[in-house]
């Protein structure tokens, strides 16, 4: 059922977030000790405020109330996905050129499975990573496991 629930909400908060110029990063829905939580991580060209969090949390709000979607209490929760936000796409990769990532492939390369460095030249045969030695390396998007802005 969850999901359920997280493919109608994306839908839903997608349509929303066209309209304000902004990005949906991610949608959590899971039980967190005694309670359930609705967790909603959004972006935008230059970052989120905290109005637009509000805005999109009052319509999500409306949403769920006349869908219906989601039997018992749950909080929801609506904010930025921080200064170490997770790159999941190639247009995200092609965002943050020349930030600071730390990728975590699903495969060790010579031993190594995390690489930190800065994003270089992103297409769809790879991420270029500069690394902090002085060398670079290239990734296949399907090589990465995780990867995220880094500080």
């Amino acid at each position: 059922m969850s999901d359920y629930v997280v493919e109608k909400i994306q839908e839903f908060v997608e349509s929303i977030l066209l309209s304000m110029g902004l990005e949906l990063v991610e949608v959590q829905y899971r039980k967190e000790g005694d309670g359930w939580v609705l967790r909603l991580f959004l972006d935008g060209p230059d970052g989120i405020g905290i109005d637009q969090c509000a805005r999109v949390s009052r319509e999500l709000s409306f949403f769920l109330d006349v869908e219906d979607l989601i039997p018992h209490a749950f909080n929801l929760e609506v904010s930025s996905p921080g200064l170490e936000r997770p790159l999941r796409t190639l247009a995200d990769f092609k965002r943050f050129v020349g930030k600071k990532a730390r990728i975590k492939l699903r495969h060790p390369i010579e031993g190594q499975k995390v690489f930190v460095g800065s994003i270089g030249d992103s297409d769809e045969k790879g991420v270029e990573l500069h690394l902090d030695d002085g060398g670079s390396d290239r990734f296949l998007m399907d090589q990465i496991k995780k990867a995220r802005l880094s500080l």
